[in-house]
């Protein structure tokens, strides 16, 4: 039985790939065809164009490999987190306490209402340090 599911899935595969385009390119077709020529007067497109138009626009803006995801990844990227942990890290207690307050000025409370950890982001950079 598991051998028949591992060889069926060569063939199910490629099959819902193209069911998935198929998909998509009728939705980008008929959004096209709907929205555009009525707002920008542009011609109506084909299928196979919209199939095109959905491609081109994945090679030029990506197939969804990461990148931002809201209410995750914990508050930026690493390489900014570190540039940032540095600059915490060599900063006089004066200028410290200066950021926070500005810090506090210009973004309020965090996400949930609660006040920024600065003691949490102190403990990071002296971790990176080690």
């Amino acid at each position: 039985m598991r051998n028949s599911l591992y060889r069926g899935r060569f063939i199910l595969i490629p099959i819902g790939i193209a069911a998935f385009l198929s998909a998509t390119s009728f939705v980008v077709m008929t959004l096209w065809n709907y929205l555009l020529p009525g707002i920008l007067h542009v011609g109506v497109i084909t299928f196979w164009q919209a199939m095109g138009i959905f491609i081109l626009c994945k090679i030029l803006f990506g197939f969804g490999k990461g990148g931002h995801r809201w209410g995750g990844g914990g508050g930026g990227r690493d390489w900014m987190r570190g540039r940032m942990s540095e600059k915490f890290r060599n900063m006089t207690p004066e200028q410290k306490e200066e950021f926070k307050a500005k810090w506090d000025q210009k973004c309020g409370r965090g996400r949930w209402g609660e006040r920024h950890n600065w003691d949490r982001f102190a403990e990071e950079a002296t971790k990176t340090a080690e």
